[in-house]
């Protein structure tokens, strides 16, 4: 099929790779022009594992173009996907703005039929005023249809390729068959489409977000009490997680979740809801859980500095909200960092892949190491915010050597507590007693 997609972002470049690797034509629009060029001349412009030899080969293959121009872009299109940014405003609602404005502009482009995509997650209700947008000026025919996309960060190329299951809002047959002809090459294995309305399909994704936040807030809130009653959170987790009606995944306790989708779509459900007159309890309790436990870890520093942090200098691994990606948006180290700057520490921060997006964020509000033990010099302690594979079993006499004090604070429970204690460490961690020196 000859696709378009609106937007080069995270999703849209993701989603416009791998059709364009199943055969498809792809022409990718956006109106950043110094974006554009980079991309046509072959530079990825974001870091997902997988994806950059996809994009190399069907770039050389034609089978993927990039402009700013959306008339040409969408001139000879079958499908056009809008995967447009969907921030929040100030009262949590998504700000709807880019997709309407480009809907607008489609009313005034498109000639023949077009079955038009929602990609970005959107507000239930969304597709009708794309539909009510486009129409205004409009003469021909069309569908608009919502497919939320469920790609994690990290793994979105085999989440997208081998999807396990692809949502498809649509009451128009005609609109139905193009999109199951063109989704059918990634459920060979069975999986399903699944073809619902437009409101329920909307619906989906907040909902599917929302509730693994609810998972990973209530694994905090038991952390939290693990502590207090001198259980062990990894013990707990494991015996709730073999349980196949709640299974192992999100289980994993920590220092709160970021990203682009989580706080997001939690924010944006909890409106939806108020708009609907209707007190989204849980979710409340979610957002509120998941802010307090971003600083987990302050109490536990300031109390081992007896709540003097002035002059001390930390190392922190890992900037981006998860391992595999370089996105910081909303990541808990970030807020690890104001904290102790704001207490007046120094720190020094590593991470493999966000070290540039922080740069440009955090300037010289902290310092930056281009190795991981490096980042160690002069600290009196490491703090860990993400827990890239590459942290997991490090050196750690190197790091006993280089750091003033043998002290770890870390986030994600990436060692064992009994083989800290072995090695000299004095190790704090979420919801696991303390090994002390």
């Amino acid at each position: 099929m000859k696709i378009t997609v609106v937007g080069t972002g995270y999703v849209g470049l993701v989603t416009g790779t791998c059709f364009a690797e199943t055969g498809n034509d792809v022409t990718c629009v956006d109106i950043d022009a110094a974006k554009v060029s980079k991309l046509s001349g072959g530079q990825i412009t974001i870091y997902e594992p997988g994806l950059e030899k996809l994009f190399e080969r069907n770039l050389k293959e034609n089978r993927l173009q990039f402009t700013t121009d959306l008339a040409a872009g969408v001139k000879d299109a079958e499908v056009i996907f809008l995967a447009l940014p969907t921030p929040p405003g100030e009262d949590g609602s998504a700000d709807l703005s880019y997709i309407l404005k480009v809907a607008e502009q489609l009313g005034n482009i498109i000639t023949d039929y077009k079955v038009i995509v929602d990609k970005s997650t959107v507000p239930v209700g969304t597709a009708e005023k794309v539909q009510a947008t486009i129409a205004k000026n409009c003469k021909c025919e069309f569908d608009v249809v919502s497919n939320p996309e469920f790609l994690r960060e990290g793994v979105a190329v085999d989440d997208f390729m081998k999807p396990d299951r692809v949502v498809i809002g649509t009451r128009s047959e005609r609109a139905r068959k193009v999109m199951g002809d063109l989704f059918g090459p990634f459920v060979r294995q069975g999986n399903p489409i699944l073809f619902m309305d437009e409101k329920s399909a909307e619906l989906t994704k907040y909902a599917a977000n929302s509730f693994l936040a609810t998972k990973i807030s209530f694994m905090n809130e038991i952390a939290i009490l693990c502590e207090k009653l001198g259980a062990d959170v990894d013990m707990v987790r494991r015996g709730v997680g073999s349980d196949d009606r709640i299974g192992k995944r999100f289980l994993f306790p920590g220092i709160g979740y970021g990203g682009s989708c989580f706080p997001k779509d939690v924010q944006a459900l909890v409106k939806s809801s108020e708009d609907a007159d209707y007190d989204f309890r849980i979710l409340n309790a979610v957002m509120d859980v998941n802010e307090k436990q971003k600083l987990f870890l302050l109490p536990k520093i300031n109390a081992f500095f007896n709540n003097d942090l002035k002059g001390k200098h930390f190392a922190l691994w890992g900037l981006a909200f998860k391992p595999n990606t370089d996105d910081i948006r909303e990541a808990p180290a970030l807020y690890i960092i104001d904290a102790l700057v704001a207490a007046g520490a120094t720190v020094t921060v590593h991470d493999p892949e966000a070290m540039e997006n922080v740069k440009r964020l955090l300037g010289d509000k902290v310092s930056y190491a281009s190795h991981q033990y490096d980042c160690l010099n002069d600290a009196d302690a490491l703090v860990i915010a993400t827990e890239w594979s590459v942290f997991r079993t490090p050196d750690f006499e190197k790091i006993k050597a280089t750091l003033k004090n043998p002290l770890i604070f870390d986030g994600r429970n990436l060692f064992d507590v009994a083989r800290m204690q072995e090695l000299g460490f004095h190790y704090e961690s979420v919801g696991r007693a303390a090994s002390t020196i």
